[in-house]
């Protein structure tokens, strides 16, 4: 049973975003044979935040998501990303400080999305500080080539300082 779950949930992971009705459908398959499966749940999160642009759906098949599997890796990524879509900002910044306890998850991400989150709040400073803590945790080139844009991107949203003052004599 495990193993045709798996199967359809494969499917369903394979087909989206491009063919969301085959993806929809094995998913639905994948989650008849476990309603409680986190990764099945979260992928439907997935369509209802990413696809659909429902967030307040897509919420509730994360947080069961969450219920069903606390220590899965993938739910929370997506989930805090759903979060600071719908500006739900104090309930993502408390699932990334509790997503960062979880053993082996992607800590770049996490400290991205923290970033985002005050940048979103318009702590520019702080934005940085967060993106500097990602670095440490990009493991290839193109993680930090993104965090270290991302940066710049961030550093030309800041006021900028008066360099020169007018002497007068």
């Amino acid at each position: 049973m495990t193993l045709t779950k798996s199967k359809y949930y494969f499917e369903a992971l394979d087909n989206y975003p491009y063919s969301l009705p085959d993806c929809l459908e094995a998913l639905n398959y994948a989650l008849s044979y476990d309603p409680e499966d986190a990764d099945s749940l979260c992928l439907m999160g997935r369509i209802y935040s990413e696809m659909l642009i429902d967030y307040e759906k897509a919420k509730l098949y994360f947080e069961e998501a969450m219920q069903c599997d606390v220590t899965n890796l993938n739910t929370p990524k997506y989930y805090i990303k759903c979060l600071l879509d719908n500006e739900d900002l104090q309930e993502a910044e408390k699932l990334i400080n509790y997503s960062l306890k979880i053993k082996g998850i992607d800590k770049a991400v996490l400290w991205y999305y923290r970033s985002l989150l005050s940048e979103i709040r318009g702590s520019f400073p702080n934005a940085l500080k967060f993106l500097k803590e990602a670095e440490k945790y990009c493991f290839n080139s193109q993680s930090l080539d993104c965090m270290k844009s991302r940066k710049k991107f961030i550093k030309s949203k800041m006021p900028k300082k008066c360099k020169s003052k007018k002497e007068t004599k």
